[in-house]
């Protein structure tokens, strides 16, 4: 390198350069941002809330942590003992992985699509049971292992993960704020957003996809007074615990804590004048 011409070191230069304008820039505008985080904090200090959920709709490239998981276990076997494990049996299985995974991504599966697929995979692997078929059926698989590095592994893991974050990040300025008494939609990393009182929307949770729920995850349908307005469909992981929350929100009401001056002072004067009663 210390022969590199001055258009290498310029090159070379210029991502950490740009990288260096970018944290000036987030430095610069730290104060304007309005991220979910700070929200949630701001919502649990006010003394009048006791009830809040704060919530921002996932890609549905999160249902791939399944496949995240088996990525990284499949790069740990083939980096420890790459030959004492067949790879074409480790590329299988996370094919296997992969594949459940991208019938959850695209398709909606309840418990009766299940059901009905489970029962026809049965009785095809009875018909080719009565045929003789079945050992030739199953030996045709051996031809579709997929043999991959733990380098390839770990990549796809990255992959994945990769977009999941996106997701995160992007959720920290695009959410939704539920209390007992309004709902605010951000739509920005700044104050950008709107409010809206509890009269003029409903919210619904959608759990029909069964291995969806599996994974913990549901929907949040969020539907308007205004017909206007298109729903807002949100999908939100720990659909368990936060359709309880929810539940709970909208089922009350929050009071601030408000005393006007003048009534303040008019009981006070009433507790002193009954003192002096009792006393004389």
């Amino acid at each position: 390198m210390s022969d590199w011409p001055t258009y290498k070191w310029v090159v070379f230069l210029i991502p950490f350069g740009l990288l260096l304008i970018g944290v000036g820039i987030l430095l610069l505008l730290r104060r304007t941002f309005r991220t979910r985080l700070h929200v949630e904090k701001q919502i649990r200090q006010d003394p009048d809330i006791n009830e809040w959920l704060v919530v921002f709709g996932w890609s549905r490239k999160v249902l791939y942590l399944p496949t995240v998981l088996a990525s990284f276990v499949a790069a740990v076997i083939m980096y420890i003992s790459p030959d004492w494990v067949h790879a074409g049996a480790v590329g299988g299985i996370w094919l296997g992985v992969f594949f459940l995974n991208f019938l959850i991504d695209e398709y909606e599966m309840s418990i009766k699509v299940i059901l009905i697929g489970l029962l026809f995979i049965a009785v095809l692997l009875l018909w080719l049971g009565l045929l003789d078929w079945l050992v030739p059926f199953v030996r045709s698989f051996r031809k579709l292992a997929m043999e991959m590095s733990g380098t390839g592994y770990l990549i796809l893991a990255i992959i994945f993960l990769a977009a999941i974050g996106v997701a995160w990040l992007r959720g920290l300025f695009y959410y939704v704020a539920i209390t007992p008494n309004y709902m605010n939609i951000q739509v920005g990393p700044t104050e950008t957003g709107e409010q809206i009182s509890r009269e003029e929307y409903s919210t619904r949770v959608d759990t029909g996809d069964f291995l969806e729920r599996l994974l913990g995850f549901g929907r949040l349908v969020i539907t308007f007074a205004d017909q206007r307005r298109q729903p807002m469909m949100l999908l939100i992981g720990r659909i368990g615990k936060r359709a309880s929350r929810l539940e709970s929100i909208r089922g009350k009401l929050a009071f601030d804590r408000f005393r006007e001056p003048h009534l303040e002072g008019q009981r006070n004067d009433a507790t002193t004048e009954t003192q002096r009663t009792q006393s004389n």
